[in-house]
Order: C-alpha cells, then structure tokens, then sequence
C-alpha cells in the first residue's frame, strides 16, 4: 500500500492506493472520523460486487453502516437522487458525527460526495473509487455535484474527503470498455503535466496498475494544491478537453459515450485547436491520437452525431465566465495553460473536424 499526501487550503488527506485494501477500510478510517454511523452509498452494480467486503470491514472497526442504493449511470447525477440520499440518511438517523462512503466510480463519487456536503451542512465522506477513471481523476480534488438539463455539474460543491482508498483489485471487475475510459484521464496527464506517461502507456503492464494509479493521483493533487477552488485558472488545465468533453455528452444524452470516451473526442479537438491556436506541434497531436487509439478510444464522431447540438452545448458550459471562452490548450506536451484568444468559432470548427 501507498498513500498519497492530498493538500487542499487548509485540509489535509491521505489517499491510499493498494491491492485488497477494501477489507482495510475501517482499520483506516479508525482515526480520521468521528462517529460510528455512516452511509454506503453505491449503485446495483457496485453493490452487488463490494458492498459486503466493505461493510463487513466496517462493522469489524465499529462502525455502524446503512447501504443506500441508486440507479447505475449518469443519469442518477440529479438533485432528486441527492435528496433521496439524504432522505434515506436522515431515516437511519445519521447526525453531524456520522460520514458518507462512496463506493463505485465517478458518479458514486459525486453524487455521494454531494449529499455528504449538504447533509447537516456538510459531514465527511470517504472516497472509494471502484472504476480506473475514479481512482486516477474524480476522486481526488473534492469537486462534487450533479447534473441538471442545461449542462453536467452545474449543481455543487468543494467539498473534500476525509480519506481516498483505492484498490486496484476493483479493476479487475470492469469490463473492457469501462476501463478504457479510464486511460482518456491518464493521457490528459500525460498531455497537461507528464510526457512521460506516454511511454509508460506505449508498454503498459497491467500488473503496475498501483504505480500508475499512485502517480496519477500525485499529478492531480499537486495541482488541486495550487488552486483548490479554481480561482487562479492553475485547476482549470485538469479541463483539458472537457469543455466539448461535456458537450458530446449532453447533446447526446449522456448515453452513447462513457465519460472516457467524450473527453477522448473532447481531448482531439482541443489539440487541434491547441495547434492552430498555441504552437502546439502536430506531431505531439499525432502522438496523442495514436495513445488514445491503442485503448480503443474514440478520436472521430460518427456522422450521425448532430456537430450544430455539441456547439449549442459548449455554448452552456459551466467553464465559461461573463460569456467569454475559458478554453485550455497545450503549448507543448506537458506545458498547458489557459487561453484567452480561443473563440466559439475555434470551437466549432474543432467539434466540425472530429
């Protein structure tokens, strides 16, 4: 086991990474909680594979938990899944000494993490991310939320964990696809901060998941550490390709592509903005493309997908301020800022050439 030191403000946390740790999580969590009541919230599926591991791991430490579950998919990313939560927390009489525990991947994670920071005005929760995605990205940093019809995570809070576990061994659950996805966050990175992750992809092991897990979680939180709110514009490079990311996904009804799978077509279009826009050399595009391409990530939209509906999308994005482009481009692999001259007709035109 190795456990990642997170800095965000004034909060501190540990973020450990490991193999079998789900049957450690209630001897970890012995001094960083308080009370013995908590909630394990989890969809069907998480549930069915890890819930009994953890609760019994749980109930051997002390603690006293009640399973809530919610529907599986984004779509359980609503208001009315976060107040059924808390509603289902406050009949098993949960306080302000009781905490949250999250098991499964991003959504879990949000929407779990979101009820915990309004239950009671907030209490802590625990992040246990059973997805590569969730391990690598949206478990660590405290950004919680849900989505609304006029765009994803427009409902929300920094609210950040008590204690991040994640055990690689989940992994081997996902399938194929699932897992991939997680890989579009290890390259965004790789792009924005590490080049030389890019190597570690090209002859990946599987048997290394903990190290590549470890030193993703170390990317993101050295720079969560520098802008924990997003104030600065240092967080907002963790946006790359997020912003038509997020737009496929709501024009498409969060249901033809995995998270992974719209931020790797959000990925393309930023880099190609990023060359016409930053400098940014089309060999290291080239480079990027061909990393996504060998986890059987998508780099080109089908023809069917409406172009004119993902710019309407972009058009709401939650990144942007007064109405100005807030857009992240990279001037070199591994050298990401925030641009200033990026304009809805760059945009568009990217999202025309996917």
């Amino acid at each position: 086991m190795n456990a990642v030191s997170v800095r965000a403000g004034d909060v501190t946390y540990e973020a450990h990474v490991g193999s079998g740790l789900l049957a450690e999580i209630g001897s970890l969590l012995r001094d960083v909680v308080r009370g013995p009541r908590c909630a394990l919230v989890a969809d069907a599926n998480t549930a069915r594979l890890f819930a009994e591991p953890v609760t019994e791991s749980l109930r051997a430490s002390g603690f006293e938990p009640t399973l809530i579950k919610v529907p599986a998919g984004e779509m359980a990313k609503s208001l009315s899944q976060a107040g059924r939560v808390c509603d289902e927390m406050t009949a098993a009489g949960l306080d302000r000494s009781s905490f949250v525990v999250a098991v499964g991947g991003g959504v879990i994670g949000d929407l779990a993490g979101f009820a915990a920071a309004i239950y009671h005005r907030g209490i802590p929760h625990v992040q246990v991310p059973t997805t590569l995605l969730a391990q690598v990205d949206s478990s660590i940093g405290g950004k919680t939320g849900v989505n609304t019809r006029a765009g994803k995570n427009l409902l929300g809070a920094v609210h950040q964990p008590a204690l991040v576990v994640a055990d690689v061994e989940t992994l081997r659950s996902l399938p194929r696809r699932e897992l991939n996805q997680g890989f579009a966050e290890i390259i965004k990175h790789a792009i924005i901060r590490d080049p030389s992750l890019f190597d570690v992809l090209e002859h990946f092991d599987p048997d290394k998941f903990a190290e590549l897990v470890h030193r993703n979680i170390e990317i993101k939180a050295a720079v969560v550490a520098r802008d924990e709110h997003d104030l600065s514009g240092e967080r907002a490079i963790l946006n790359f390709g997020h912003t038509v990311g997020h737009a496929i996904e709501r024009a498409t009804g969060y249901d033809r592509f995995l998270h992974g799978e719209a931020v790797s077509l959000g990925i393309v279009a930023a880099c190609d903005i990023s060359v016409r826009k930053a400098g940014f050399p089309p060999a290291d595009r080239d480079k990027v493309i061909h990393a996504l391409t060998a986890f059987d990530l998508p780099t080109r939209l089908p023809d069917d997908v409406d172009r004119a509906a993902i710019a309407d999308a972009v058009a709401g994005d939650k990144k942007f301020e007064h109405g100005d482009v807030r857009f992240v481009v990279v001037e070199a692999l591994g050298a990401a800022r925030l641009a200033t001259d990026v304009t809805m007709r760059d945009i568009t035109s990217a999202i025309a050439a996917l």
